[in-house]
């Protein structure tokens, strides 16, 4: 990939090397870093090496030119943390990347659109469903909601307002995905503010890498930290039912509608955190959220586990060791690591992936299967 910012955007970390050399610096330093778990050879899934990134935010920046009028461009931090003003980005998809400068010409040359404008964010999809949210130091009004409807008409996208304490919705605040996973059609609704995967042909890789890795139950999976129902709605069609907890409102609201959208109705949601989730089971708490679900009706085999960089806390990490598969998705290959030192006490690794999410990024994700001892 050339881009022209390489070595000066601090976004793109691995900028000195081609694909293959970056995504094998992060291969070597993993395989060294999980070595006292397993030698096996890792699944390595890849990403595309440009225009992978389908959720991009950008800040705008305000500069002058030599006649001293006011230009705007998008910015990013640099490696030395200064602004740095740029006018493409070679990693967001095509979609984006086409829109960013049709888009910033229009908002310049309005002042209802660019005063006291300090950021957009792009969320697009595989469908050319398109979302941007506009953020503003000043209150929006109607003259804005005006200019911006016709923004919206013109390259038929969906634009929200955002400024303190004020969320304008133009028509709709979530764009239509379709995922083909396996070649079956999964249909999604993604929130603005809400958490998707930003690159979407590895999260579909990723969902494969686990379909394909386990076998079709008659029992029930447990799922901790579902958000949208990413993958849990693909993980339901292997399993009788399936019990999925999450403490985003939003991501709760997303996960039912996508189980809607796709007539699935072996999934119960429930927002909760992990670990009060862990106190329900072993009967510690009662909660009203679960006051229509009995617990006891579940026969759990599989938990499916995607938690945050921080890993698992202790309570959930002893509580995981008490399903015969552990599905774990990592984010943070460090605290896999130390969950992973508890984990193979009780289980084995059957399988090991990592996931280039983040091309010329240091950060990879990583997928472990294990079955009980």
């Amino acid at each position: 990939m050339n881009c022209e910012y390489f070595g000066q955007c601090g976004s793109c970390t691995l900028y000195d090397k081609s694909y293959e050399e970056q995504l094998e610096v992060k291969i070597q330093r993993e395989k060294e870093r999980f070595l006292n778990f397993t030698s096996e050879e890792f699944d390595i899934i890849k990403s595309d090496e440009e225009n992978f990134r389908y959720r991009a935010e950008f800040r705008i920046w305000k500069n002058f030119d030599e006649n001293d009028n006011p230009t705007l461009s998008y910015a990013m931090t640099s490696f030395d943390k200064t602004t740095l003003e740029i006018d493409s980005c070679q990693i967001v998809s095509l979609q984006i990347k086409e829109l960013m400068p049709k888009l910033l010409e229009e908002i310049q040359s309005s002042h209802t659109m660019s005063f006291k404008v300090y950021a957009i964010e792009f969320l697009g999809s595989t469908t050319k469903d398109m979302l941007v949210t506009i953020i503003y130091h000043r209150k929006l009004d109607e003259q804005w909601s005006e200019e911006a409807k016709k923004l919206e008409e013109k390259y038929g996208i969906k634009i929200i307002g955002r400024s303190r304490k004020q969320k304008v919705i133009l028509s709709n605040d979530y764009i239509d995905e379709t995922l083909n996973i396996n070649n079956q059609d999964f249909y999604f609704q993604y929130k603005e503010g809400g958490f998707t995967q930003p690159n979407t042909k590895v999260n579909v890789k990723m969902i494969e890498w686990v379909l394909n890795n386990i076998n079709r139950s008659e029992s029930d999976l447990c799922e901790l930290y579902c958000g949208g129902g990413n993958f849990t709605i693909p993980l339901s069609t292997k399993f009788r039912k399936v019990l999925a907890t999450e403490i985003s409102k939003t991501s709760i609201n997303s996960a039912l509608k996508n189980c809607e959208l796709n007539s699935t109705s072996n999934i119960d949601f429930v927002r909760m955190s992990a670990e009060e989730f862990v106190e329900a089971l072993e009967e510690k708490r009662e909660f009203t959220r679960l006051k229509n679900i009995d617990l006891k009706s579940y026969d759990f085999s599989t938990i499916f586990v995607d938690p945050p960089r921080a890993g698992l806390d202790d309570l959930t990490r002893q509580l995981v060791t008490n399903y015969n598969q552990i599905i774990y998705i990592s984010c943070n290959p460090e605290t896999l690591h130390r969950d992973l030192e508890v984990l193979t006490k009780t289980h084995s690794i059957e399988k090991f992936a990592l996931f280039d999410q983040f091309a010329y990024t240091k950060h990879i994700e990583t997928g472990v299967i294990l079955n009980k001892i």
